[in-house]
């Protein structure tokens, strides 16, 4: 245990900015204080601008430094196992970036080397955390819409400006570095936040397209799911839609009514019962990541437990493989 918690960040790019980098020095006996990048310029412009003493150029530095008791690893998906387990292995805690792995199978040995190495892994799932999704989970725990049925989603994008330019740098969409697009890249929120308020998806199958043709990676998909409680649910997304097809919603029907909400935009939450609608306008904090971080650094103080976990989101990992028809990778 510890009293304030060092953290050392690997791949310090633009999600580190607002997202999460502030607040690893932002949240209570949490300190930043050495960031790597592959270019060491950036590095020591994201360390001076952020505070943090030291910088350097190659991960494996930051992460022998003992001064550093837990590393982020914020890199692209394709490098997260190769630095989870090499600072796992250093004696570091570790928070990664999701989604957790390119596979479950990468996220099974990463959890298997936390284990043997005594070490705790989280994920950043930051949803988990939010007063948004736990005023969710709240209403279900409560059964205000009763026994809950089945859930239904929607993410609708048009592409962006680097989809439309073919933007070489749009590492998002190169299965080689960021997975499968950006169900790679936005997925694992959902049904990572599904996993938290109905539990364990035990079935997933999908179908994927690539329908708009603008990029490598499949741009399209469609699920259904069910979960060990019995709730059945389906789910779709499409990354090539015009704007006005634009949507993000997620809607669970219980047998007295329905909650609404939306895993990106933060819509009032709609709790709508045959009496009327009630919402919960639940604005994200300013870093979306610090309650997550916080529940970190507060287990790794022996204060708590963080609710997103290696084990858990290896969960989310399976099911994403599941519905991308990933071979032999199941248990």
């Amino acid at each position: 245990m510890m009293d304030i918690v060092h953290w050392g960040i690997v791949g310090a790019g633009n999600v580190c900015e607002r997202k999460s980098g502030p607040a690893f020095y932002k949240a209570a006996h949490s300190r930043l204080v050495a960031v790597a990048r592959r270019d060491g310029a950036k590095a020591k412009d994201f360390a001076e601008r952020h505070g943090a003493a030291r910088w350097y150029a190659d991960a494996g530095e930051l992460v022998a430094d003992p001064r550093v008791d837990a590393v982020y690893v914020a890199t692209p998906p394709s490098s997260h196992a190769e630095l989870t387990i090499m600072a796992l292995r250093a004696g570091k805690a570790v928070y990664v970036e999701k989604p957790m792995a390119m596979t479950y199978g990468e996220a099974e040995e990463m959890n298997r080397v936390a284990e043997a190495c005594g070490q705790p892994l989280f994920v950043a799932h930051y949803r988990r955390a939010l007063p948004y999704f736990l005023k969710v989970k709240e209403l279900l725990e409560e059964r205000a819409v009763g026994e809950v049925l089945s859930v239904q989603v929607t993410l609708l994008r048009p592409p962006s400006a680097a989809d439309l330019s073919g933007d070489p740098g749009n590492w998002r969409v190169a299965p080689a570095i960021g997975g499968e697009g950006y169900f790679h890249d936005l997925a694992p929120h959902t049904l990572d936040i599904l996993d938290m308020l109905l539990g364990e998806v035990e079935m997933a199958r999908g179908e994927t397209r690539n329908l708009g043709g603008l990029y490598q990676a499949m741009d399209t998909f469609a699920a259904v799911l069910r979960f060990r409680s019995g709730v059945l649910g389906s789910a779709r997304w499409c990354f090539v839609v015009s704007g006005v097809s634009a949507e993000d919603s997620i809607v669970i029907t219980g047998s007295k009514g329905e909650i609404r909400f939306s895993t990106f935009a933060f819509t009032p939450i709609e709790w709508v019962v045959a009496t009327g609608v009630k919402r919960f306008d639940i604005p994200p904090p300013e870093h979306i990541q610090q309650p997550l971080i916080q529940s970190i650094v507060n287990e790794l103080r022996g204060k708590g437990r963080a609710p997103s976990t290696g084990k858990s989101a290896a969960r989310t990992a399976r099911v994403m493989d599941e519905i991308l028809g990933t071979p032999g990778i199941y248990h």
